[in-house]
């Protein structure tokens, strides 16, 4: 009987430990937690299923990866850390994608792996592996429980290792950007409660959720950070409606996050020609405002153009002269382009020839990041790097400055004590406004002549057909390259996502499920391979709330591969499409449709605004466009030579 009531009690400590620890993490700001099944998790699993009356919002899947890729696509779209709880064994392995991308992507995720206890390490014991180990050089941190069982720890120390995962996710004490946090979590067995124990814990979670936090936190700069107080995080609009969802910062974090320790700010010269070349958005939807604005602010001041990556956010935006036809334009660069200086925000866009142009110039480079100290610099040409972020380093260059902002159309023309900066301004003015009347008219003149669909042309109606705010994630390879060259960079302003850190296309339709369920709706386009390389994606399906569109272009494979030098005449001498295109037999629609998802095929051009509307109406749905990848990428080499003899020929 003793034995009994001891084996009840070691169960009941662990779900106890459990509640505390999510607990702590609610309070610290935890909004979303993906479970994934297990018995190992089994404390966990319970803990987060109680603790949705307190606010957690629960998400279920079978599959680890997907679910991780998923919460990637909730801490994306929110700023704030999404949890992943996972039993032990070769589950853990399977977050390894997620994790690398968010370390490269600066995104905040909490990845919560059970384990079994230090015991049954090491002496060959089914389903004990070293996965503290899987995710470690990919992570923030790592924090390890009690190896003898999380549930006979002290509450205090549960609840300190909870507010330390929350806060290193966010870049801890600054010295590194947000990120992937690995927490390994032992427990002992029983692990499962009875139902007196958990009517008992169940009717006491008011108690665990308001149970003070421990003691100052252990490490580094996070013992100075103010105690947390009442600050769950609640959804919020931010300010720019192009950025979708975000979380309000609990007020304890952003204490901690305004107490940072300032970076070094390198200057540029207002008044002497320059361009800023902005790269896809790796900063929190907090901190966008304050970007925008400060960029905005540099350019009234000095003129100078921003070419912009599509996922910088930054085209279309009223109050900005922006570049989008860079990579296009720099096949055969101008001299007249060319500045004495360069402003770099975050990394750089995908561009080679963009890469090629900046590594070959004349001038003095400097980088800007949001909150980001890494070094991001693979050229290794900018004199100076500043995490401090756009708003801070425009303040700390024009602290002082008496010249005021000219209107904008002044603006664009550059600063007046300086006409190289205005003739700056004005050659990529000049540049950019042909190439934008070049594509429209070849790309018009395929769809006058009822050509089969070409991508370049998709890319380009598509960008004017969207709803306005609507949000779209670009997957890797083709897409997001054909939409940084020929999308119409005067479209309406959007919340544009692409997850270009490690640029794989792991997880592409979990990502765009977590997007859709944390913006409320949103619009994927991606290629046939990505999307099949994420075929459990469609499993989200019958529990997503927000609303998912997926237009996938179906090219018979790996699209991007005919864009490169691989292909050799006779074909005899290389099997192209086996080796590298990989082209599958899987039909979209059919394996959309056996998941319960409604789909159709865009037939021509002239159907795509039906049937565009037809698709954003479902809660989810997929629409698919044939294209034939080789003509493609003969249009897109056309497009390009016309392109440089039309900046030639000037």
């Amino acid at each position: 009987m003793a034995a009994e009531s001891s084996s009840a009690d070691r169960a009941e400590a662990n779900l106890r430990a459990a509640l505390l620890l999510f607990g702590a993490l609610l309070r610290a700001g935890l909004v979303h937690a993906v479970l994934c099944p297990g018995s190992r998790s089994a404390p966990l699993a319970v803990a987060a299923g109680l603790l949705q009356r307190r606010g957690l919002r629960l998400h279920t899947a079978l599959d680890e990866r997907s679910a991780a890729f998923f919460a990637l696509g909730l801490a994306r779209a929110t700023g704030m850390p999404a949890a992943v709880i996972t039993t032990s064994g070769s589950a853990v392995a399977q977050l390894l994608p997620a994790c690398v991308e968010a370390d490269h992507g600066a995104i905040p995720l909490l990845l919560l792996s059970a384990d079994r206890p230090d015991r049954l390490k090491g002496c060959g014991a089914n389903q004990s592996v070293n996965q503290e180990d899987f995710l470690r050089h990919s992570c923030r941190w790592f924090g390890q429980a009690s190896g003898t069982g999380m549930g006979g720890m002290e509450p205090a120390a549960v609840e300190a290792l909870a507010a330390e995962a929350y806060l290193r996710s966010l870049g801890g004490n600054a010295a590194l950007p947000a990120g992937p946090v690995h927490l390994n979590l032992p427990f002992e067995e029983p692990l499962h409660v009875g139902a007196a124990s958990l009517a008992s814990l169940s009717g006491s979670l008011d108690v665990v959720a308001e149970l003070p936090l421990g003691p100052a936190l252990p490490v580094g700069a996070a013992t100075t950070m103010p105690a947390p107080a009442t600050c769950a995080a609640s959804p919020t609009r931010s300010a720019d409606p192009a950025r979708g969802a975000a979380h309000a910062l609990p007020t304890w974090i952003a204490a901690f996050g305004a107490a940072s320790p300032s970076m070094a700010l390198v200057a540029l010269d207002p008044d002497r020609p320059g361009v800023v070349v902005a790269g896809p958005w790796r900063g929190r939807p907090q901190a966008w405002e304050a970007h925008l604005e400060g960029l905005i602010r540099w350019q009234q001041r000095s003129g100078w153009p921003v070419l912009a990556d599509p996922l910088s956010g930054l085209r279309g935006q009223a109050q900005l002269a922006c570049v989008g036809g860079y990579d296009l334009l720099l096949e055969s660069p101008d001299p007249a382009l060319a500045p004495t200086q360069v402003l770099r925000l975050g990394s750089l866009p995908s561009s080679r020839r963009l890469e090629r142009w900046l590594a070959g110039l004349d001038a003095e480079q400097v980088l800007v990041s949001e909150g980001d100290p890494r070094p991001l610099d693979p050229l290794a040409v900018v004199k100076g790097q500043s995490a401090a972020g756009m708003g801070t380093w425009v303040s700390a260059q024009l602290a002082g400055d008496q010249t005021e902002p000219r209107p904008e159309a002044e603006a664009r023309r550059g600063p007046e004590a300086d006409g190289s900066c205005r003739c700056l301004a004005e050659a990529w003015r000049g540049a950019e406004e042909r190439l934008q009347a070049l594509l429209d008219r070849e790309l018009s003149t395929l769809e006058a002549a009822a050509r089969p669909w070409s991508e370049p042309a998709l890319a380009r109606r598509l960008s004017r057909l969207l709803p306005p705010g609507l949000p779209l994630m670009l997957a890797n390879s083709s897409p997001v390259r054909d939409w940084e060259s020929f999308a119409d960079p005067a479209a309406p302003p959007r919340l544009l996502v692409g997850f270009r850190g490690a640029s794989g296309i792991d997880g592409t339709l979990s990502e765009a499920c977590g997007l859709a369920e944390a913006l409320g709706s949103c619009l994927l386009l991606t290629g046939d391979l990505a999307l099949l390389h994420d075929a459990n994606g469609w499993l989200w399906r019958p529990q997503l709330r927000g609303r998912l569109t997926v237009l996938v272009i179906d090219n018979g494979g790996g699209g991007i591969f005919e864009q490169l030098p691989i292909r050799i005449e006779p074909a005899e001498l290389l099997d192209f499409d086996r080796l590298f295109a990989m082209p599958q037999p899987v039909d979209p629609l059919a394996l959309a449709q056996a998941h319960g998802v409604p789909a159709r095929l865009i037939t021509s051009p002239a159907a795509l605004p039906e049937d565009l509307a037809w698709a954003l109406a479902q809660p989810f749905s997929l629409l698919v466009v044939r294209t034939d990848r080789r003509h493609d990428a003969e249009l897109r080499r056309r497009l390009r030579t016309m392109a440089a003899l039309g900046s030639a020929s000037r």
